[in-house]
């Protein structure tokens, strides 16, 4: 075979493989478009239907793999935020009907006598008294309403400074020590001998301590029992409020602290509450840089633990 046919079969052999080449490049591209095209259809229905699908692509193409498992990523953040929004839309429904329903009782009751009053012409001590009784649990029910409200939107600013913790958990029993000894309560309070200092609010710790005490009474009153103990950790303060009563069932300890759950769902539907005072600890406990959490044996022990930094400085 001449140099001229040699080379002619050369060329024929590289045209050939060039040939293959882009073959195959083109089989590649076509291929890619129709899965990606395949793609973008299915990401349509799933948008336009609401499913809960996820897009699946059958393919060696690590770079569509990847894609698909970004959509996907995508999709289910989407499903995620849908479903947080449909809760918050359903959570502030019920606390219209809820803040409705108990501001309308003592409205009642308020309107109730003041027609009485005004048909007899005269006011009895007792009347006045229950009028007032009444008002100010609708201003109580106000307040705590907008303060959940303002803590939710961000709009209140907690200065911190250096407190005595021991003193405001002394101050807080003290406060309920009336009601508590007319309930016949077994008061524990252990507490450290020297103070015990946070950087924290008081105002805001009052609150929380407030909240926590009352609920104790409201709903663990069937032990009898309130417990009120301070624990020092490394680099938290802890304190613990315990009552020995019904105690709340795992079902709900969950959502005990969502705005407008309340406790008479998980232990008595006789006793009325408005569901945002153990939203408004939280949220304040929060606020200060710390949690609270809960733990509860039924008719054994129930401990709400508020849980918070300790200060730097501490007077020994």
């Amino acid at each position: 075979m001449n140099g001229g046919a040699v080379l002619f079969f050369q060329c024929l052999i590289i045209c050939v493989l060039l040939g293959i080449i882009l073959y195959q490049q083109w089989i590649f591209r076509t291929g890619t478009q129709r899965k990606i095209r395949v793609i973008h259809k299915k990401l349509q229905e799933i948008i336009a239907s609401d499913s809960s699908e996820s897009i699946m692509v059958f393919t060696d193409n690590q770079d569509l793999q990847e894609l698909a498992a970004q959509i996907n990523d995508i999709l289910e953040h989407h499903r995620k935020a849908k479903a947080d929004y449909n809760r918050s839309e359903m959570a502030s429904k019920k606390m219209l009907s809820n803040i409705s329903h108990d501001m309308k009782t003592p409205m009642t009751v308020i309107l109730g006598y003041l027609e009485i009053m005004r048909l007899n012409g005269k006011a009895t001590t007792e009347m006045l008294a229950k009028t007032e009784e009444k008002a100010e649990s609708l201003m109580e029910l106000i307040n705590q309403f907008f303060t959940l409200a303002k803590i939710e939107a961000g709009d209140m600013d907690l200065e911190l400074s250096r407190i005595d913790i021991c003193e405001i958990c002394r101050e807080s029993i003290l406060d309920f020590y009336e009601i508590l000894t007319k309930a016949d309560f077994q008061v524990d309070v252990r507490l450290p001998e020297s103070a015990v200092y946070i950087q924290g609010n008081r105002e805001a710790l009052e609150r929380i301590l407030l909240n926590l005490i009352s609920n104790v009474i409201r709903y663990g009153s069937e032990g009898k029992y309130l417990g009120l103990l301070l624990r020092t950790e490394e680099k938290y303060v802890c304190i613990d409020v315990v009552d020995k009563g019904k105690g709340i069932e795992k079902a709900f300890a969950e959502h005990v602290f969502d705005r407008l759950f309340t406790l008479e769902d998980s232990r008595s539907r006789s006793v009325q509450g408005n569901g945002l005072g153990l939203a408004i600890a939280k949220n304040l406990a929060l606020q200060l840089g710390g949690e609270l959490s809960l733990e509860s044996i039924p008719y054994e022990k129930t401990v709400f633990t508020v849980k918070l930094k300790n200060s730097c400085e501490r007077n020994l």
